[in-house]
C-alpha cells in the first residue's frame, strides 16, 4: 500500500491512477492532515461472456414456478409475445 498527501494526489492524480493501471500498486491511499481519506484502487471488470450463466446449477427452479399466473403460464407455453 502506497501512501500519498493531498497535495501529491492533486498535482500527480494522472500518475498514480496509470501506477493503479499498470498493477505497480494495488491501493493508493489519500491522506488528509496526516489521516487516510480515501483509496484508489483499480475497478475490476470481467467480460460479459463470463458473466453468462453465472448463477447456472447454484438454485433450482420448481416446474411449477408460474402455476399461480396464468397470464404467465400463457406467455411460456405459447411462446409468443403481445
Amino acid at each position: 500500500m502506497h501512501a500519498v498527501n493531498m497535495l501529491e494526489a492533486k498535482s500527480s492524480l494522472s500518475r498514480l491512477v496509470e501506477v493503479i493501471e499498470l498493477g505497480q500498486e494495488r491501493e493508493i491511499v489519500i491522506a488528509r492532515n496526516g489521516r487516510p481519506a480515501a483509496r484508489l484502487v483499480p475497478i475490476v471488470t470481467s467480460p460479459a461472456e463470463k458473466r453468462l450463466g453465472v448463477a447456472k446449477g447454484v438454485f433450482l427452479v420448481p416446474d411449477d414456478i408460474d402455476a399461480h399466473n396464468d397470464e404467465v403460464a400463457k406467455l411460456f407455453v405459447s411462446g409468443s409475445m403481445r
